[in-house]
């Protein structure tokens, strides 16, 4: 062998060793990334607590209880009940509630937290309550709770800055979203003129999910979850027309659910609140293909994912079976 080999190093070892350093790296980085997206999680979804009474009870148990499980985040829907004031100070007062979770917790808005509102006149004091919750519990783009999860709301958009409540986040492969849409026939009204808030609303959800859709199909992400109030697909699957509503207020949402979820790779998952005050607690996620409807009653309700089940999401015990279960 040349002697003069042995006495100089080849310069290009420096740089084949960073190379393949640099290779290493990369690798481990998409290995735990590809971990990452693999992994089980559960969270949980708080009924929308006041839906038959204006105590608070109810919703001070799930939060403590669902701060006692291992949850990646929580979602309450709904902050007041129909029959409290759309006050200010109650709003506060609800708002200091829920950033005493430990985890994260994201606000789902229901009817009764705006729709319902009235003036002392007896008018409708809707949109602008609905303005105020918007400042007051959506002001910044983090999640209630110990636990801050970064949220990326549809308010970005500058066309769309006024819809903060609708926001997005991901865990592992898997988008998850809230939705605007009240349970009250989706707040359109029958009375003559134009339905302003419905109509502008319509539009601003529409973009939402065009851009929630194009995210998930962009990412190939395994599922995607919204959550919202009313039931948009109720129609479609109970088959309940009310002959004193002249239009549907969740037809055309619907429809654009159905088509995004049938061109979507995955699984879509719609979360809602119950259709009364007497609904049974949820004990099974319906699916229609790769369209899945859970209705949540009762106090919470625990939702596991799991790349390795078909369908990947299953239900743990709700609040009640797990009370009988420590019987």
């Amino acid at each position: 062998m040349n002697a003069a080999l042995l006495r100089k190093p080849s310069a290009a070892l420096p740089s084949r060793l960073a190379l393949l350093l640099s290779l290493a790296a990369a690798l481990t980085i998409n290995c735990g990334a590809a971990l990452a997206d693999t992994t089980s999680f559960s969270f949980a979804v708080i009924a929308h607590a006041f839906r038959s009474n204006s105590d608070e009870t109810t919703l001070r148990n799930a939060i403590a209880e669902t701060d006692a499980d291992n949850l990646a985040f929580v979602v309450a829907n709904g902050i007041k009940a129909s029959s409290e004031p759309c006050s200010d100070k109650l709003y506060s007062q609800r708002k200091a509630l829920l950033s005493s979770a430990k985890n994260g917790l994201i606000v789902s808005l229901s009817a009764s937290d705006w729709v319902t509102c009235r003036t002392a006149a007896d008018r409708s004091a809707a949109i602008e309550r609905l303005n105020r919750v918007r400042d007051l519990f959506f002001s910044d783009e983090f999640s209630f709770g110990d636990s801050k999860i970064p949220l990326i709301r549809q308010s970005t958009s500058p066309k769309f800055h006024s819809y903060v409540e609708n926001a997005r986040w991901e865990i592992g492969n898997v988008i998850f979203a809230t939705i605007n849409l009240p349970a009250s026939n989706n707040h359109y009204l029958a009375e003559g003129g134009r339905n302003s808030e419905f109509e502008d609303r319509q539009i601003a959800n529409r973009e939402w999910l065009q851009r929630i859709f194009l995210n998930a199909a962009q990412k190939k992400s395994d599922a995607v979850v919204l959550f919202c109030d009313g039931d948009p697909l109720a129609t479609q699957r109970h088959r309940v027309f009310d002959f004193n509503v002249k239009r549907d207020g969740f037809a055309e949402i619907r429809q654009r659910i159905s088509v995004h979820a049938s061109q979507f790779g995955g699984k879509v998952l719609i979360i809602h609140g119950p259709h009364g005050a007497d609904a049974p607690a949820s004990t099974s996620i319906v699916w229609q293909r790769n369209l899945g409807d859970l209705e949540v009653s009762g106090s919470w309700l625990k939702v596991n994912f799991d790349p390795a089940n078909p369908k990947l999401f299953d239900l743990g015990k709700n609040a009640d079976q797990a009370r009988l279960t420590r019987r």
